[in-house]
């Protein structure tokens, strides 16, 4: 290659990673020729390359010399096309997340794995609600109800390939059920296919054994806190066996959907598929499924279960093709012919199954937070596990709804099973679904409280700020007291998120009690006006997010804008559910501790750890996964760090308590941190810059404070703020390089 690129890794290194959107590797290196030096275009390590040659100042194999060099991992998280379809997962992840906010204290660790148990089931029943509702879609409102003789879908309006089902088989109605159960079908099989080939790609990845030291790494078996242990990062065998359960799952709900509504050999097939149902239930209650074991390790138990995943991989799909077959074959209904308006099935099993375990995780887990100390459970009081769990399951009843919704308008007219006479055109949709769309204009109204209650708190912080910035910015000091009130609203998530939730679950319990006592019905009135605006909402939030994804498929720019919920959601593994967005931690930790070792081999030589936003996430866990001789040679920089300001709030369990503070004993640590940023923030510090510094232990502290926007010379104007991004050009970067290589 012509020109000069440094390859060398002796003397000093800095090594930036980057935060949310996958900055890419000119804007980290602030360079225009970046060149991959190692790993490839997914994760891939960068330096800077002159086409001209060496430029002055820049020499090699100079053991004091100082290298630049970018990890650029965004590629996991927004550069892949099927990114698009991550954004209809969100319930997934939001019950992974849900996992890592719950409390681990030492005092309630049985009770603790009795809600990760349910909590694991809780994940199982997400599949099935998003399972079911194109199930609904597809096998109840098109197969059931649309192609029956005389329906909507025979009308000369409906779609040709549609009209076609229902002339050759409107009264045999097991193949219409069979056939369009290829549908749900399909999409299983995507989702497996996605699920494996990240697993594949991520999460088999081996993390580097030991240290130059010897003996047990640092993030062993035996390690002391939840972070440091290796075993986190290793989701191979665990993450394959939910898979297996869940996808098994959602195959007998498409066998049951299909077989429910028969007799003779139907209530065989019935049984069939309940059984594997009741056999993946089981099977996700038990705490050895998801256990992850030190790389290594010997896991007793865990070859019988692998076994068990592997006879229930194999029967689901074998049941649910026996089930297709005896359906194309034909089938004798087990009633009256046309006697049910909707097709018959099991959803309130699980819904059932649903608020008994909401109810359960509620005083499982408000008991967990009790047993934890007040330091260790800052975020709403240690619940904010449960009110994640809550949001995962509204959101996925969203999309559930918002595809039934759309299915029904498409194809007919949707109803009320109140108003079934005159039939003609109409799709029907139970009155649960109803009233279920008409707490959408109530969460509506949640959401406007919610924005009045953080408008007056930015109101208050600004009249605070102000008098405090005026000897500072001068006049322009209430418009910057402005700006840092708007970022410090990040604080107040907690509040807006048990706010929304309080909202949906009252309108829930109201619902609930109005529609099993059958005190009135949606339809017609203020009753029925709301369930129809709620059905139409539904279904634009539903397109709307087809069209964006769709939009994100071709648009490289909006990938990594759409990555960002990605970046910070999906840096926890798959512990509770296989088929969510995957964790990009377990590839970028190995490789990283690799990269680290090849950086740090003689003696003289140093790496400094720079992580911006999220990258300060992965540089401080990446520290924990570190030997005592590689840390000797490493240094931390974090800038822009949600470290405390997120991650100890809402994860406390593994950086709250001693997390953090190992990691300032583990090596020399600056962070940088500005109170116009709505992400980062001190880690140990007060963000007060008017107030006393917080030195523990009376060394510098690891906080430093950065003006933004900087204060102006007299008569200069007022310079644009940076918020969270671009800490590499503040002055205060390279003092902190200075006092870390000093």
């Amino acid at each position: 290659m012509d020109g000069f690129l440094d390859t060398t890794s002796r003397g000093l290194t800095e090594l930036r990673v980057h935060g949310v959107s996958g900055t890419p590797p000119d804007q980290m290196l602030n360079h225009p020729h970046p060149r991959l030096v190692s790993g490839d275009s997914t994760t891939g390590f960068y330096r800077r390359w002159w086409p001209a040659g060496r430029p002055e100042g820049e020499q090699a194999d100079v053991p004091d010399v100082r290298h630049r060099e970018a990890y650029a991992w965004g590629g996991l998280t927004s550069g892949g096309r099927t990114i698009a379809l991550w954004l209809l997962l969100l319930p997934f992840s939001l019950a992974n997340l849900a996992y890592f906010m719950l409390p681990r204290p030492a005092r309630g660790r049985r009770l603790r794995h009795v809600v990760e148990a349910a909590q694991r089931l809780f994940a199982l029943l997400l599949t099935g609600t998003l399972v079911q509702a194109v199930i609904g879609s597809s096998v109840d409102l098109v197969g059931w109800q649309c192609t029956a003789a005389g329906r909507a879908c025979t009308y000369e309006t409906a779609p040709v390939w549609v009209r076609w089902l229902g002339e050759l088989w409107g009264v045999e109605e097991s193949r219409r059920l069979a056939v369009t159960a290829l549908v749900p079908l399909a999409v299983v099989g995507l989702l497996w296919l996605i699920a494996r080939r990240t697993w594949n790609r991520d999460e088999r990845t081996a993390m580097p054994s030991g240290g130059r030291s010897g003996g047990s790494p640092a993030g062993s078996e035996d390690a002391a806190l939840p972070l440091a242990r290796r075993r986190l990062w290793q989701g191979d065998v665990p993450v394959w066996r939910l898979r297996a359960v869940h996808v098994a799952y959602a195959l007998s709900a498409i066998g049951l959907a299909v077989s429910v509504p028969f007799a003779g050999a139907g209530r065989a097939l019935t049984a069939a598929n309940a059984a594997v149902q009741v056999a993946a239930a089981v099977l996700v209650l038990l705490p050895g499924l998801a256990r992850r074991v030190d790389p290594g390790g010997a896991d007793a138990g865990g070859r019988a279960l692998t076994a068990a995943c592997r006879i229930l991989e194999a029967a689901a799909p074998a049941v649910l093709a026996a089930t297709l077959v005896a359906a194309l074959a034909g089938l004798p209904l087990g009633g009256p012919r046309g006697a049910a308006l909707q097709l018959p099935g099991v959803g309130a099993v699980r819904f059932a199954l649903l608020v008994a375990l909401v109810a359960f995780l509620l005083a499982a887990t408000w008991v967990l937070a009790r047993l934890t100390a007040p330091a260790e459970r800052p975020a709403m009081r240690g619940m904010a596990s449960w009110f994640t769990l809550m949001v995962a399951a509204g959101s996925a009843n969203a999309l559930a709804l918002g595809v039934m919704f759309w299915t029904a308008s498409f194809f007919g007219v949707p109803e009320s099973p109140a108003r079934a006479q005159p039939i003609g055109r109409k799709l029907f949709l139970g009155d649960a679904v109803w009233w279920t769309a008409a707490l959408v204009p109530i969460l509506v109204l949640g959401l406007l409280c919610a924005g009045v209650v953080l408008w007056r708190i930015r109101r208050a912080a600004t009249e605070l700020l102000t008098p405090k910035l005026t000897p500072y910015y001068g006049d322009d000091g209430d418009d910057v007291a402005g700006k840092w009130a708007l970022a410090s609203l990040t604080d107040r998530a907690g509040l807006v998120l048990g706010l929304l939730v309080g909202v949906m679950l009252t309108g829930f319990a109201v619902v609930t009690v109005i529609y099993q006592f059958g005190l009135i019905t949606p339809v017609g009135g203020t009753a029925g006006l709301f369930a129809t605006i709620g059905s139409w909402a539904i279904t634009a939030i539903l397109v709307g997010l087809v069209l964006l994804g769709r939009r994100t498929y071709s648009d490289p720019a909006l990938r990594r804008t759409i990555g960002i919920l990605w970046d910070v959601a999906t840096f926890w593994p798959r512990a509770i559910h296989p088929l969510s967005p995957p964790c990009y931690t377990e590839r970028v930790l190995p490789e990283l501790v690799a990269r680290v070792g090849v950086l740090s081999r003689q003696e003289r030589d140093t790496v400094v750890l720079s992580g911006h936003s999220q990258g300060s996430v992965i540089a401080a866990a990446l520290v924990l996964q570190l030997g005592p001789a590689d840390r000797e040679r490493v240094r931390l920089l974090t800038h822009g760090s949600p470290l405390r300001r997120l991650y100890a709030a809402f994860f406390p369990a593994y950086f709250g308590g001693p997390s953090l503070p190992s990691v300032r004993e583990a090596v020399p640590w600056v962070n940088l941190y500005r109170l116009s940023d709505p992400i980062g923030g001190p880690v140990f510090a007060p963000a007060d810059p008017f107030g006393p510094l917080a030195s523990p232990g009376g060394r510098e502290p690891v906080d430093v404070f950065c003006w933004d926007p900087p204060q102006p010379e007299p008569g200069e104007p007022l310079a644009e703020l940076r918020w969270h991004s671009d800490y590499w050009f503040d002055p205060p970067y390279d003092q902190a390089m200075a006092r870390l290589t000093g």
